[in-house]
């Protein structure tokens, strides 16, 4: 029986914002324990702290405690109103742009991917977009912190319930093959997206040049400090004609002089400072 005390509580928050970011304090005691107890059981821990001690000192690994305090709530099209907008405003203006210039190549980073749902419907958002998308130089790149849930995303296939979250008869029918007990998105929109984990936290050296970042519900469980510095360092990285999507909820007031807000399909995204024209 794992013991819970202040010191123990204290250990975990500080362990999980270092490794992630994540802001927890005692008024999460609820969520340690519903994350954490079992694997402090599994390895023998009498209380919390010593669980963090055998994490520090490497006897668990590290990936492991991610696995566990990482949300990994996702849908397909989650909200809706962003993938209008990319739909019927971001591609459309990339694309022409893009056009004009001779160059068929299209870069997209979808940040805390998930089971990946989202840059499949980005792919998929595509594809709907973009009749001649396989003549295209095209690639997504889901990152996340997780390695199981990357694994997930990477196979591509996915169950009656997850299917049934946001998916539409219309995308099911056309982008996704049915396989036995399960559903696998198309080779089609597959070929379009890669994954990779990534931690939020650490340097974006070798990320980019990105057209459009989705960067949606996650930056809301990071302090202030590392959610502004997690999108000022996205601006270093997104074109200067590129586009931001963030969750409905993570707003970039204080950093109006990297980012405009502008309201499209009824969501808020952000443009590169730069690329406003007067």
């Amino acid at each position: 029986m794992t013991q819970v005390t202040a010191q123990g509580i204290d250990a975990v928050c500080e362990l999980v914002s270092e490794l992630s970011g994540i802001v927890w304090d005692d008024s999460k005691t609820y969520l340690i324990e519903a994350r954490l107890k079992s694997l402090a059981d599994e390895h023998g821990c009498a209380c919390y702290s010593e669980l963090v001690r055998k994490v520090r000192s490497s006897q668990i690994p590290k990936d492991v405690i991610l696995d566990a305090v990482t949300t990994n709530e996702t849908l397909w099209f989650r909200d809706n109103a962003p993938f209008e907008a990319l739909k019927h405003k971001a591609l459309p203006e990339i694309i022409d742009a893009k056009l004009a210039a001779g160059k068929k190549r299209l870069r997209i980073w979808s940040a805390a991917s998930s089971s990946g749902q989202e840059p499949y419907s980005i792919a998929m958002t595509i594809a709907e977009t973009l009749p001649d998308f396989r003549q295209w130089d095209i690639q997504i790149l889901g990152t996340d912190i997780s390695l199981s849930i990357l694994k997930e995303a990477k196979a591509a296939e996915y169950g009656e319930l997850e299917i049934s979250r946001g998916m539409s008869d219309h995308y099911l029918r056309k982008y996704m093959v049915k396989k036995q007990e399960c559903w696998t998105v198309s080779d089609d929109i597959r070929l379009m997206c890669s994954f990779r984990t990534r931690n939020l936290l650490e340097t974006f050296m070798g990320l980019g040049p990105f057209d459009i970042i989705f960067c949606r519900n996650v930056a809301i469980y990071f302090s202030r400090e590392d959610r502004n510095s997690l999108f000022t360092r996205m601006r270093d990285i997104v074109t200067d004609d590129g586009w931001l999507f963030t969750g409905s909820s993570e707003t970039l007031t204080e950093l109006r002089n990297s980012w405009d807000s502008q309201q499209h399909c009824g969501t808020t995204c952000y443009r590169p400072k730069a690329a406003v024209t007067v």
